[in-house]
């Protein structure tokens, strides 16, 4: 469980765990423990997943969690991003539809490293930012068979195209289609177009890939990795080999479900701490307290020689 976007700070607490053996796939098996969820009348939000479970088949992941009202924020594989044909002459690309004339380089930007210096940060912003200008804007919310419709970026102010005469009359910052083509596609004559829920049906996703939105939105998945750290910690609830001598899954599931109880309880005194402590310094008035940086690089080192 993690916080939602611009929203107040939450314990990360676990809320299901599945124990399952290996021969079944781990998306598979996760879908059933959400859909659980959601008859359990829990509104799952966002649904952070990385590239494992995002590489799935629809029909395995991308589909089913929709179907229950999940937003999608997840970490394209690297075969999934890019072009990867059309629709009604739209290239599809990255979980969205984009103008047929969007410049190539704009299709193919890859994430953000982590080790990005605050120019590179700006400068894959940008790119991000002007390739948004170029997507087919949704005008329609999905209805209850998956369908949407979405039309022309010149028919919603974001680019200057000559086959949308009223688009001429933007300003000159938005990017203009100088040679539009002779025979224009579907998407570029008709004033929307409905796209079916095959269409990019296993990378839509809440943001647009890679941008700012979508870089901080995923973010918040490093939870999972905390959650994961805190019940492998050797000092606490360690669940390496030999932690307990039972065998079978029931047994073991037990087991496992004690060990997560102890440790939502730990997280949730930390954060209560955390909260009344941050509540006395902005009453003293001072800034919540921040982590401090552990890792120094090389040129903190060079400095300091």
């Amino acid at each position: 469980m993690v916080s939602e976007e611009h929203g107040p700070p939450v314990p990360e607490l676990a809320r299901r765990l599945l124990l399952t053996s290996c021969h079944i796939d781990p998306p598979r098996a996760f879908v059933a423990v959400l859909q659980r969820m959601h008859h359990a009348a829990i509104i799952l939000g966002d649904l952070i997943s990385d590239s494992g479970y995002a590489h799935r088949l629809a029909t395995a992941w991308a589909l089913p969690l929709r179907q229950l009202g999940a937003r999608l924020v997840t970490d394209l594989h690297p075969a999934d991003r890019g072009p990867k044909g059309t629709y009604a002459g739209a290239i599809i690309a990255n979980g969205n539809l984009y103008c047929p004339l969007t410049p190539p380089a704009l299709l193919d930007i890859a994430p953000l490293a982590r080790s990005a210096d605050p120019a590179a940060t700006a400068a894959h912003d940008t790119a991000t930012g002007e390739a948004a200008r170029y997507k087919l804007g949704p005008i329609s919310a999905h209805d209850g068979d998956g369908y949407h419709r979405v039309r022309c970026p010149a028919g919603g102010g974001k680019l200057r195209c000559p086959l949308q005469p009223e688009s001429m009359t933007l300003s000159l910052d938005r990017p203009e289609i100088l040679n539009p083509p002779e025979h224009p596609a579907r998407c570029c004559t008709q004033q929307t177009v409905t796209v079916p829920v095959e269409i990019n049906a296993k990378t839509a996703q809440k943001h647009d890939y890679p941008g700012a939105a979508w870089r901080t939105s995923y973010a918040r998945r490093s939870a999972a990795e905390r959650t994961n750290a805190t019940i492998k910690d050797t000092s606490t609830t360690n669940i390496g080999r030999g932690w307990c001598r039972v065998t079978g899954l029931t047994a073991v599931t037990l087991f496992l479900t004690c060990t997560l109880i102890v440790r939502n309880a730990r997280v949730i005194d930390a954060f209560e701490t955390r909260q009344a402590d941050d509540q006395r310094r902005t009453a003293d008035g001072q800034p919540p307290r921040t982590r401090r940086r552990r890792r120094r690089g090389i040129s903190e080192l060079v400095d300091s020689a």
